[in-house]
């Protein structure tokens, strides 16, 4: 499980299976203290009616196929919940 905060929407007109209608969203990954972490933006389904500017955690592999029904789905991260509050941060 990771952070990341979410910088826009993805559009794609045609998707796998198991993919329509769910809402994709472009997520630079943070480090613990809420900071980019120098890795590149990645793609993440969402599954918790995250939007811009939004603070979310994550998963990545295996466990982000499980995140979306139907199972297994081909995803390589998930949107799970939207973070409130990061200690340390106002």
């Amino acid at each position: 499980m990771y952070l990341g905060k979410v910088i826009g929407t993805v559009v794609a007109t045609r998707r796998v299976a198991g993919l329509e209608g769910r809402k994709l969203l472009a997520v630079e990954p943070l480090d613990e203290r809420g900071q980019s972490n120098g890795s590149p933006a990645e793609v993440a389904v969402d599954v918790s009616q995250a939007g811009p500017g939004d603070v979310v955690f994550l998963v990545g592999s295996r466990e982000a196929a499980l995140a979306v029904e139907p199972t297994f789905v081909p995803v390589d991260a998930a949107i799970l919940g939207i973070v409130d509050h990061l200690p340390g941060k106002p």
